[in-house]
């Protein structure tokens, strides 16, 4: 038989809602986080599951800024809150009021587990701490060269260390492998003697992101480390054993660089002291003999300079005076030097010397011309005398003084002898003015 009770779906829900909240007043359920969704107002929504079931979860955001460690997609997790049905969905859910990683309270144990151990074998002990240098000229660093704990690291000794010398060993700071790597890099840093001081660190995190310096094998590389070993592990309320077996914990890693230059620091506020006094103790004895300096001025002969500083004075005119001269003589014997150089430099030239050849050409052709005139002014003279001569010896120049010349009357032959013509032969006779025919009448011949 059906049950004479009728519920809206909002009683319903109302009911079921009163019932569930006064059972499950305060759960914890252990599951994976999936379907995480983070929203503008800061309130987390995710689904808790396991291999068989699922159940929705939220945390709202004033339990967020609680937690140590923000859960993320696939964290196993306990979460510690109420059940809760919401009805405009008619899905129950768990309100979280508290959230422990899964696992973490076994790391707790085993942290304080090996704290005791390393405790009682006195590896925390203050008398075997070593002295950090006061003055450290290269400073190593063992830390993730991504993170921002390098960089932190980097800018306080910027600021506060100037002319520092700095070496990085990368190495990897959580996860699988990490402990390894640091204790390796320890030991490199000491088998090479590569930093006089070394910080070894990382940021923040939850105790699972800084196991790594909880592991013994980094504990025992600090421990056995020649060189002084600062710990900076984390935020300040953060600590791991390699912070109790380090010579120096510092909580932060800016903190680190601030306690390795903090004697440098130390130093040059002293300096800057002593500056101060010394910078005083001048002024009082500048002024003490200044006052000394002033009582001897006003002496005699000090009351005028002139007195001490005459010669001096003249002598300093006369070395001038000297210089002077000599410079002179100096830049006119370097500019007849550099004239010469110039002129020097000017023959050199192809242009210079094609001029220069010119004018000698033109000098020999003048001179070659004159010669030439003169020789045949000489010749021409000579020629005049000679042509004077054959005049003076020429035959027909004779005959304008009444002499002739026979000739036979059909050749040209001329008769020299009167043994050469015959009575009655016919001769000619070239006169000065013109010829004439003759016949012999000589009785001797």
């Amino acid at each position: 038989m059906l049950n004479k009770e009728i519920f809206s779906v909002s009683g319903l829900t109302a009911a079921i809602k009163k019932k569930l909240e006064t059972c499950f007043t305060v759960i914890s359920v252990r599951g994976e986080v999936s379907n995480l969704r983070r929203q503008a107002s800061g309130h987390m929504y995710f689904t808790l599951k396991d291999e068989n079931a699922q159940i929705s979860a939220v945390l709202f955001r004033g339990n967020v800024n609680l937690l140590k460690k923000v859960p993320k997609e696939g964290d196993q997790i306990i979460a510690l809150g109420e059940l809760t049905v919401y009805p405009p969905r008619g899905n129950y859910q768990i309100i979280v009021r508290e959230v422990e990683f899964s696992g973490e309270g076994e790391l707790l144990r085993r942290l304080q587990f090996l704290k005791n151990k390393l405790e009682k074998l006195g590896w925390f002990d203050a008398s075997k701490k070593k002295p950090l240098p006061k003055l450290p000229k290269t400073i190593g660093v063992i830390t993730s060269p991504t993170g921002s704990v390098i960089q932190d690291i980097l800018n306080v000794l910027s600021r506060r260390f100037s002319g520092f010398h700095l070496i990085l060993n990368p190495v990897r700071v959580q996860g699988i492998g990490a402990a390894s790597e640091i204790a390796r890099a320890i030991a490199d840093c000491n088998r090479y003697k590569l930093a006089d001081v070394l910080i070894v660190g990382r940021g923040g995190g939850s105790l699972e992101d800084l196991w790594p310096f909880n592991e013994e094998i980094v504990a025992e590389a600090i421990r056995d480390s020649e060189i002084p070993i600062i710990s900076a592990v984390g935020h300040e309320t953060d600590f791991t054993i390699a912070d109790f077996v380090a010579d120096v914990r510092a909580p932060t890693p800016s903190a680190a660089a601030e306690i390795v230059s903090a004697e440098k620091k130390q130093m040059l506020l002293d300096l800057s002291k002593t500056k101060t006094h010394i910078l005083q103790t001048i002024g009082a004895l500048l002024r003490t003999h200044r006052r000394m300096v002033e009582a001897l001025s006003r002496r005699p002969p000090l009351s005028s300079p002139y007195t001490l500083l005459g010669p001096f004075l003249q002598k300093l005119d006369e070395m001038k005076e000297d210089l002077q001269a000599s410079a002179r003589q100096k830049i006119k014997s370097e500019r007849l030097r550099l004239s010469g150089l110039v002129k020097q430099r000017e023959m050199l030239r192809p242009q210079t010397q094609v001029t220069q050849l010119k004018e000698n050409f033109s000098k020999k052709a003048r001179g070659l011309s004159w010669v030439m005139r003169q020789h045949i002014m000489q010749r021409k003279m000579k020629l005049e005398q000679l042509v004077a001569h054959l005049k003076a010896i020429d035959p027909r120049s004779l005959l304008s003084k009444g002499y002739s010349i026979v000739f036979r009357e059909n050749s040209d032959s001329v008769i020299l002898s009167m043994n050469e013509v015959a009575q009655d032969e016919i001769l000619r006779l070239q006169l000065s003015d013109g010829q004439l025919k003759v016949k012999v009448k000589n009785e001797n011949i």
